[in-house]
């Protein structure tokens, strides 16, 4: 028997035969890593097994190529944060979304996983978090190989005026680079490079820019669609009063 305990955020359940669910969790050693719950389905499962939570886990099976069960314990939930904050419910989907869709499974990514943690614990703090997230997505981008490099214009190799990305190679270009080719640009927006206004609206741009790159490289190879919370959460960002 194989086993092992660690703690993480829940990002995906489903139900499993009459009364178990299957569940995703995000660890910092051991990645997105599946599991059976027995009873999950019970009145007091269902309260923990929600997106977002954080709990502790004993995963058990006989070999480690099986999927194993899981005992759960919760550490902290955040569904109060989220009940009655439409733009923070969309906001935690489209973060459990993506990882449990986009993640390989048991491979472990510290640094997202710190990020991620970093993320859900904004939840609420509508001042703060939505760029936070718009940032998160960056770095899930770069985790995941297909960064978005701002360090340098892609044609001439400066660092001057840069205001597009290439929607081919993902680097900055700056006007003069880009010349004829800028109508198939993507918008480079300042908050993506931590400046200027981060309303609502600019995040909101940005976030058609990284998610460009979401659908068209990260999600090409899966064979899958964004979730639809990522675009709620959009529309949720231009409805804000900047």
């Amino acid at each position: 028997m194989i086993e092992w305990r660690d703690e993480g955020a829940l990002i995906a359940a489903r139900a499993h035969g009459e009364n178990a669910m299957i569940i995703d969790v995000f660890t910092p050693s051991r990645g997105r890593h599946s599991g059976v719950v027995r009873g999950g389905t019970s009145r007091k499962m269902v309260a923990t097994l929600q997106p977002g939570t954080q709990i502790s886990v004993t995963w058990k099976a006989r070999l480690e190529t099986h999927m194993g069960s899981f005992t759960v314990e919760p550490v902290r939930s955040r569904a109060a944060l989220v009940m009655n904050d439409r733009l923070a419910l969309n906001g935690l989907n489209a973060v459990c979304g993506l990882l449990a869709r986009t993640l390989p499974e048991r491979e472990p990514h510290p640094p997202l996983y710190d990020r991620t943690i970093a993320l859900l614990d904004l939840l609420g703090q509508n001042d703060v978090w939505p760029l936070a997230y718009l940032h998160w997505e960056m770095a899930l981008l770069d985790e995941l190989g297909f960064g978005i490099d701002l360090s340098a214009c892609a044609v001439r190799g400066t660092n001057e005026d840069l205001c597009y990305i290439s929607p081919k190679s993902g680097r900055a270009v700056s006007a003069q680079g880009a010349g004829e080719w800028a109508s198939r640009m993507l918008d480079l927006v300042p908050v993506m490079k931590g400046e200027g206004d981060a309303s609502g609206t600019e995040i909101a741009r940005a976030m058609k820019t990284t998610g460009y790159f979401i659908e068209n490289r990260l999600f090409a190879a899966h064979s899958g669609k964004a979730p639809a919370a990522r675009q709620r959460l959009i529309d949720a960002l231009q409805r804000l009063q900047d």
